[in-house]
């Protein structure tokens, strides 16, 4: 099963969270592979899905990195980066806005804001870039993409016209919206967001209830900043006729995405899919033997849209098998070939100990990756493997 054997293997994983970075993932595999097979060329290609990782994955692929200073999540200045190629603006909030930002670990869950993540944007379109590719992920805010915007020209007001303190909190005193400010920095500019997440702005499945507990908010804060949610896409709605609240992906990143349509004109896509068509993923995959891809946990989860399984998808299209990496797999064999992996291979299968598989993740990959060498890359190509 596979190409010529003189196919190259295209190495695209996410990464380990919590142990190795996507490039390192790729590094390791890459490592391993070349103990079995040495002559074989191979491309290692990270992604990431919109969240942690996804300036690295756009630099592996050739874009610029920048930095810039911008105000983090909870109001401290911190140095973020971006990625820039050809006048598109590869932007993650969790470089300014991410609960990695947050001083000391300390979560802020009515104060954080996203005010440093609309800084990078301003940042980028100074640049000249034209197109803005915003990936949703990690986020220590729930204001609604507020703190966005406002970094942008927008103003929120209180009964008083005085602009808001940052934060979802705040957002129950919201009276007004002035975009007045915004529309001319946005000008000839297209704001693409990029996230695997479908969630509403609001409800059960919404930005507050789901995942403001994991952004260390107390039942009545989760409260709180439904209700400042509900005022902001209320307001949004009266002022700027702004009917965004219940497409899906309006609940990313502590509603975020939300903001992103509604105060920039965002159009939102499904963030594998999208990030590997710009970072051309088609054409690493044409003509390859294998891709590799993986995450940390290969589980259910993964099966709403995370990047291996949109790797594989892809790959499937080219008509190249796809095998996974990852720390542990939940997933059954059917699991895996309805999502497209011939094959899934997890360190808990030649290391039982979690905490050994976290400390020392990148061997235990070089060892996975020998495996996969030796089982599809020998000569010729298998046509098949264990799942």
């Amino acid at each position: 099963m596979g190409n010529s054997q003189r196919g190259q293997v295209v190495i695209a994983p996410d990464k380990f969270k919590g142990s190795l970075t996507a490039v390192e993932v790729a590094g390791h595999v890459a490592a391993g592979l070349r103990r079995v097979r040495p002559d074989l060329p191979l491309v290692a290609m990270p992604v990431a899905d919109g969240g942690d990782g996804t300036v690295d994955a756009a630099v592996a692929c050739g874009f610029a990195r920048l930095r810039t200073t911008v105000t983090g999540p909870a109001g401290e200045q911190v140095i973020a980066s971006y990625a820039v190629r050809d006048g598109t603006a590869v932007i993650e909030l969790a470089e300014a806005s991410g609960l990695r930002r947050l001083p000391g670990g300390e979560p802020a869950p009515l104060t954080a804001s996203s005010h440093g993540t609309g800084e990078l944007i301003d940042a980028a379109i100074r640049g000249g870039a034209t197109r803005i590719v915003l990936g949703l992920g990690g986020s220590a805010c729930t204001d609604g993409g507020s703190g966005m915007a406002a970094a942008l020209g927008a103003r929120f007001l209180d009964a008083g016209g005085e602009q808001l303190p940052p934060g979802g909190g705040a957002l129950r005193s919201l009276a007004s919206i002035d975009t007045a400010g915004l529309a001319g920095r946005l000008r000839g500019v297209t704001v693409i967001v990029a996230s695997d997440v479908d969630s509403p702005l609001l409800g059960p499945e919404g930005a507050a209830v789901v995942f403001g507990p994991q952004k260390g908010a107390s039942p009545a804060q989760v409260r709180a900043l439904e209700k400042g949610l509900a005022r902001l896409e209320a307001i949004a709605r009266r002022d700027l006729g702004a009917f965004a609240a219940e497409r899906p992906g309006a609940g990313a990143a502590g509603g975020v995405g939300f903001g992103a349509m509604a105060f920039l004109n965002a159009t939102v896509r499904p963030g594998i899919s999208y990030l590997l068509d710009l970072l051309g993923f088609a054409d690493q995959v044409a003509g390859a033997r294998l891709v590799i891809t993986g995450e940390g946990s290969l589980d259910r989860q993964s099966l709403r849209g995370k990047a291996p399984i949109g790797v594989a998808r892809a790959a499937a299209k080219a008509a190249v098998p796809a095998v996974a990496v990852s720390g542990r797999r939940s997933l059954t064999g059917e699991q895996l070939r309805k999502a497209r992996l011939q094959s899934a291979y997890a360190l808990t299968d030649i290391e039982p100990d979690p905490e050994r598989c976290m400390a020392e993740a990148g061997p235990l990959l070089e060892r996975l990756a020998e495996e996969i060498g030796r089982t599809w890359l020998t000569e010729p190509a298998p046509m098949g493997g264990a799942a």
